[in-house]
């Protein structure tokens, strides 16, 4: 196979990782701090978790968007609603800045298990080395999902992956091939047998911003759901909460969060304290500023996806209340917000961060209940579905809100069969769970699931198709001028 040049990122010369870090062209290798000690260690693999965003991107693409029909068209958010390929790598909420914010992600935790390793790979590193593993598994996970296909069993050994880095970049340029998505799978769960075992909570000061073993267990539901690795998916799930109900994990939409207003929502939505945050990471990112007022978002055509009809509990969802906005233009539910970083006390610039949940305590009871569905467990599908309703039907009654069989096959009826009335149960309530955080794309690519984008005047239709090649997102323009294959278009 051809091998192919690609920049990489190199990790800097500070413990300040975040905000110092620099492509390699304009670093030395040598020119960065001896990774000398076990809080080093572990202090760089802060930097081990993107610190770009996916969230602008993957929810533009989906069906979660619709055009609202006002003037502005902000590259970020039109490019991909209309799958045009965005170029520019230095702009924020793009593919291509998530793309290079992975690979010094991938950098952070390579140089990370490097130093472990010339150090002995000794007791006290070894809690470092689990995260660095299973960060670094999250991460290609990542990549291989936008930049290539959804993994086929019966065609992972031959699509294009991405690169699997597993070294320290040591020159200017390395010599990377994209593999396959098999390959980068096989990668991915060898990391990820090999790390999560070695995690230990304790060992963080703030949990929810690393791969704690809850967390990690998280992303393994998500991996064997893409492998089609059903019953893995449900063992992991079950180890996700020790002690403890998946209930009791869950946003409290139809309680606590319903009582809240818009600034208490944005403010709980992302924050640590929350039981259902699993996994957090900041991002350098316009978000939590400009999503309400991005043309392609929230319209009111996408908005009946809340009326009560169009649920199999036939019940509007506590979260459709918390839909604020005077007009479409700006329609949006308070889950983000914006952190600004002056660079000094007194400058009028600085950097705009959102904060990210990566992985959540809903997504875990989702993927479960997908997960039994595919394997005929139904009355365990049921009951998973039924304890989310518990908590977003407002004042959820056990007799009379109970889920079953029968609301699903009547939402979905014949042909259909039951296991699909039970996936497509689990789906429609995850596309309005999700709603701006970009999810929803990953259940598009997984189960091919067709894309109609319609201007708001109606003259202008994007149809995206089950095998559209416009469904893997392009390589970064400098990955292919250096030689990296191109994904088709």
């Amino acid at each position: 196979m051809k091998k192919n040049k690609i920049l990489i990122y190199i990790v800097c010369s500070t413990l300040l990782l975040s905000s110092s870090c620099k492509k390699f062209l304009e670093h030395q290798p040598d020119d960065r701090t001896e990774l000398n000690s076990p809080v080093k260690v572990a202090e760089l693999l802060a930097n081990a978790y993107p610190h770009g965003n996916y969230l602008a991107f993957t929810e533009a693409m989906s069906d979660n968007a619709g055009d609202k029909g006002t003037t502005g068209r902000d590259l970020p958010n039109s490019s991909p609603w209309n799958y045009i390929d965005q170029i520019d790598a230095t702009s924020e909420d793009t593919p291509p800045f998530y793309w290079n914010s992975c690979y010094k992600a991938i950098a952070a935790a390579n140089y990370a298990l490097e130093a472990i390793d010339k150090a002995g790979n000794t007791a006290e590193y070894s809690a470092s080395r689990g995260e660095a593993l299973v960060a670094r598994a999250y991460v290609h996970f990542m990549l291989v999902t936008l930049y290539a296909k959804a993994y086929d069993p019966a065609t992972a050994a031959s699509d294009p992956g991405i690169p699997y880095v597993t070294l320290p970049q040591k020159v200017v340029e390395g010599n990377y091939t994209r593999g396959t998505v098999a390959s980068v799978y096989a990668n991915i769960e060898k990391d990820l047998i090999e790390g999560l075992p070695l995690i230990k909570n304790q060992s963080y000061r703030v949990p929810k911003y690393h791969f704690t073993t809850q967390a990690a267990h998280a992303f393994a539901t998500r991996f064997y759901l893409f492998k089609r690795d059903y019953q893995k998916v449900i063992d992991h799930a079950n180890a996700v909460f020790p002690g403890t109900t998946v209930a009791d994990n869950l946003r409290a939409w139809n309680t606590t969060y319903n009582v809240l207003g818009y600034y208490e929502l944005q403010a709980l939505y992302t924050n640590s304290t929350e039981p259902a945050n699993l996994l957090l990471q900041e991002a350098i990112s316009y978000w939590g500023r400009n999503f309400p007022g991005y043309n392609y978002g929230l319209s009111s055509s996408v908005r009946t996806i809340f009326d009560p009809g169009n649920n199999p509990s036939k019940k509007a969802l506590a979260m459709s209340t918390k839909i604020f906005g005077g007009t479409e233009t700006v329609y949006n539910i308070p889950k983000f917000r914006e952190h600004f970083v002056k660079e000094t006390i007194s400058a009028n610039f600085g950097d705009a961060y959102n904060m990210v949940p990566l992985l959540t305590a809903e997504e875990v009871l989702f993927n479960r209940a997908e997960a039994n569905a595919m394997l005929s467990n139904n009355s365990q599908t049921i009951s998973d579905i039924d304890i989310y309703l518990s908590k977003r039907i407002v004042g959820y009654s056990a007799t009379a809100d109970k889920f079953t069989e029968a609301k699903a096959t009547a939402f979905f009826p014949a042909p259909l069969t039951v296991k699909d009335a039970l996936v497509g149960t689990i789906i429609n309530f995850k596309r309005q769970e999700y709603m701006h955080e970009g999810l929803r794309w990953f259940d598009i690519v997984r189960l091919k699931i067709p894309i109609v984008h319609t201007s708001a005047n109606g003259k202008t239709t994007i149809s995206l198709g089950a095998d559209d090649p416009r469904r893997l997102i392009q390589i970064p323009q400098d990955a292919v001028a250096a030689g990296l294959a191109a994904n088709p278009r």
